[in-house]
């Protein structure tokens, strides 16, 4: 690989205005600035355990609640991913991982398919974790694997406290992400008897 994949997207409406930068052969570094600080701590969750690099401001509603800035920051790492990845070429394109916090465990299963689908099955008990709505944790990365192009299948198996729950699911997807966008060596072409992804 002589370059690392990285993209950067912009996008602004009248809820929203987004810029992201991701490198998704990166250190897992990250500076995220969104104002919902329990998203914050998941984002940079999923970049260290991903070992992708994240630059993301967003400027939300707030006011009214977080549910635009959730859905869109989605939004916009979904695109970020899709452009960074390219035709995907070369790439493992499956990828799957487990990952407990304690009395909970979580597994993602992820294909880079070109098909953007979420398959989502977890209770997480609450109705929030900090400022964020556990409802959007669905939400938000039913908006990654559309926009993206990646089938994904999430299960939150069991636990108790629901900051365990979310932080091992988004630990399970970082890892999942990153063992399926690693380009194989010796490997040509799309990983696709279509040959296109």
């Amino acid at each position: 690989m002589s370059s690392p994949r990285t993209a950067e997207v912009e996008r602004k409406t009248k809820e929203t205005d987004i810029r992201l930068v991701l490198n998704i052969d990166g250190k897992g570094k990250s500076k995220i600035e969104i104002g919902v600080g329990f998203f914050e701590h998941m984002l940079a969750a999923l970049a260290k355990h991903g070992r992708m690099d994240i630059e993301l401001t967003c400027k939300g509603d707030l006011h009214i609640d977080e549910h635009h800035t959730v859905e869109d920051v989605g939004i916009v790492l979904g695109l970020a991913l899709g452009k960074a990845l390219g035709d995907r070429a070369g790439t493992n394109r499956f990828g799957e991982a487990f990952a407990p916090l304690d009395e909970a465990l979580s597994r993602v299963v992820v294909d880079l398919s070109g098909r953007g689908f979420l398959v989502f099955r977890g209770d997480l008990g609450r109705e929030k974790v900090g400022d964020l709505s556990t409802e959007l944790v669905e939400d938000f990365w039913r908006a990654v694997a559309t926009k993206a192009g990646i089938t994904m299948h999430m299960e939150i198996f069991y636990g108790i406290n629901a900051h365990h729950k979310v932080e091992s699911l988004f630990k399970a997807a970082a890892r999942a992400i990153h063992t399926a966008t690693r380009i194989v060596p010796g490997v040509d072409g799309v990983p696709s008897t279509k040959e296109v992804l």
